[in-house]
């Protein structure tokens, strides 16, 4: 189940950060990575709060890569 849905909503949540600077982007990409990994912790019977932690970073970093760098 993790491969199937957790990680692919995942992906796709941070993908959707917002903002048009690499701070903005990572706050935005960590929020919404943390709020999808405490809910995939939780459906998968883990630990919400280490999927939060591991969330927020795939989050932020992702929100950070994928900011355009002028």
């Amino acid at each position: 189940m993790l491969m199937r849905v957790i990680l692919p909503t995942l992906l796709l949540a941070t993908l959707a950060g917002c903002g048009d600077d690499p701070g903005t982007r990572a706050l935005t990409g960590a929020g919404i990575g943390a709020g999808a990994g405490a809910a995939g912790g939780a459906l998968i019977g883990g630990n919400p709060a280490a999927g939060a932690v591991l969330g927020g970073a795939a989050g932020a970093a992702t929100g950070y890569a994928t900011t355009p760098h002028n």
